[in-house]
């Protein structure tokens, strides 16, 4: 099952009547090396960005609205037999009808990477992590002055994202059998493990048989981490190696200031610089010789100077300065969650394929995503109904026609005009009004035979969507006609019995004595 058909499949449970029409970018396998920069080696990694836009349609002659989006990364790394999972970005626009599709298109994207049934990657542990900070918008410009959007405070937001991940991992313990276990870690940084359980039960005080764990998952060794195999060995890793780094994450920044940080008082002294050579001046072999160790002699100090710095802070020091970060305690209380699922058999994929993560069916190149993205983010908003139908028309008929190829009108115009008058004047080739992907070149031949491990720039080719792949594995509608949901009773909405006897206290004016 793919992913498309995953999300459609739990949005069909909605109660209400209404049509979905969603959009599913997954871009196809890159090399990727940031996710543990400060690791030596790093373990070989490969990145693929994830992109979700649902749309709403009330009723037929309604206009189309998009109500959430999803942004995401998965990182597989396999030599650890490792998925992570990076949720980055999750929001709403506040104009879909009650109750909203977002809890459910979450909980699904979710159950699709963890469950082992639907799991598109070969992989024994999947790790996923997210940071909760309360923001008014994320990936919709301008929703957060729409009147019926209601963004969630910070405490809220942490008691929303932990619902969610307990309902999944429900579900999970439910269907999988007793080779899969699953692990749920969160921290709020600045409050202790009883000021926090206590501050999200009270938001949302539902029982589950799912336990919590207050603190990181990086000191435990039942799980083993993504960035460390079994073939590591030697010194103890230090944070660098066990803490994955994300765009836009508070820790990540953290790392880099500890990373750079030099004991000097902060002053770094230059570089010793090689003394100049004469342009006419022979070089000998020997020469070259020791430039080049020169050259490894003056990166081998940085490094070491950099690992030194990760190794002098513990992973219970990291965290426990993480509550000092301006991130954190600027006045809104931000949380970490990590879920870690983990079989204890071998998945049994086949993993005879010389990469494992070759591309599947349905992606699409990272550079299309990418501009889907920044299209959404910089050119459209969404303020009011008016303007967010018009920006949902024109974003979804761009994503059609990237997958289309985009045919120039100026070359349709030009060739029936020549068909016409029967004289053609020679032109020169017109350039096309869009630009055209780029692709990785073909793999070098090695005695007329393609090299097996040929990995630069890229092991993957690029891939080209098509109208098909748009239709099969991109866009995908639904129509739901289910049972509304009952309304609450005065006494579900906290309003108690409506002719419940009300006491009301006055005042009692205190008689001045006449003199």
């Amino acid at each position: 099952m793919h992913l498309r058909d995953a999300l459609l499949a739990s949005l069909a449970k909605l109660p209400g009547t209404r049509e979905f029409h969603l959009h599913v970018l997954v871009s196809s396998p890159r090399k990727h090396s940031n996710l543990y920069p400060f690791a030596s080696p790093r373990p070989r990694t490969y990145l693929q960005d994830i992109l979700i836009l649902l749309s709403e349609q009330a009723n037929p002659d309604a206009p189309r609205l998009f109500v959430s989006a999803i942004e995401a990364y998965v990182y597989h790394i396999p030599s650890t037999s490792s998925a992570v999972i990076y949720v980055s970005k999750v929001d709403s626009t506040g104009q879909a009808t009650a109750p909203s599709p977002t809890p459910t298109l979450v909980r699904a994207f979710l159950s699709y990477y963890v469950n082992l049934s639907t799991r598109p990657l070969a992989v024994d542990h999947v790790w996923v992590h997210l940071f909760a900070r309360a923001q008014s918008q994320y990936l919709f410009p301008n929703s957060a002055d729409f009147s019926g959007k209601r963004p969630l405070t910070d405490m809220k937001l942490c008691a929303w994202w932990k619902r969610q991940l307990t309902t999944v991992a429900e579900e999970l313990n439910a269907q999988a059998s007793t080779s899969l276990h699953t692990r749920l870690y969160y921290l709020l940084p600045g409050l202790g493990e009883l000021e926090a359980s206590y501050a999200l039960e009270r938001i949302y005080a539902t029982p589950s048989s799912v336990s919590w764990i207050y603190g990181h998952p990086y000191s435990q060794s039942d799980d083993p981490l993504p960035g460390i195999s079994n073939k590591d060995t030697g010194c103890a890793p230090h944070i660098g190696q066990i803490i994955p780094w994300f765009d836009d994450d508070p820790k990540a920044r953290f790392i880099d200031e500890i990373a750079c940080t030099t004991e000097a008082e902060g002053v770094r002294s230059p570089e010793r610089k090689r003394p100049r050579i004469d342009r006419g001046a022979s070089r000998t072999t020997e020469e070259e010789r020791e430039d080049s160790s020169d050259k490894k002699e003056a990166h081998s100090p940085r490094e070491e100077q950099t690992t030194k710095a990760l190794k002098k802070v513990s992973v219970n020091e990291f965290w426990e300065r993480m509550s000092f970060r301006q991130e954190c305690i600027a006045g809104a209380v931000t949380g970490f969650f990590v879920m870690v699922v983990s079989s204890s058999s071998p998945q049994l994929l086949a993993r005879s394929e010389p990469f494992s993560s070759a591309p599947q069916p349905g992606q699409v190149s990272p550079q299309l995503l990418k501009r889907v993205l920044t299209s959404l983010m910089t050119g459209h908003e969404f303020p009011s109904v008016e303007r967010a139908a018009w920006s949902t028309k024109v974003l979804e008929d761009a994503i059609r026609g990237l997958c289309d190829g985009l045919k120039t009108v100026a070359a349709a115009n030009s060739s029936a005009s020549s068909e016409v008058s029967g004289r053609r004047t020679p032109e020169p080739n017109l350039i096309p009004a869009t630009l055209a992907l780029p692709q990785t070149p073909p793999r070098r031949l090695v005695g007329s035979q393609q090299s097996l491990f040929d990995v630069s720039p890229n092991p993957f080719p690029e891939l080209i969507a098509s109208l098909e792949t748009y239709n099969s594995y991109i866009y995908g509608s639904l129509s739901v006609s289910n049972p509304d949901l009952p309304r609450k009773t005065p006494a579900e909405n906290g309003g108690g019995d409506s002719n419940a006897k009300v006491t009301v206290l006055t005042v009692r004016k205190k008689k001045r004595v006449k003199p």
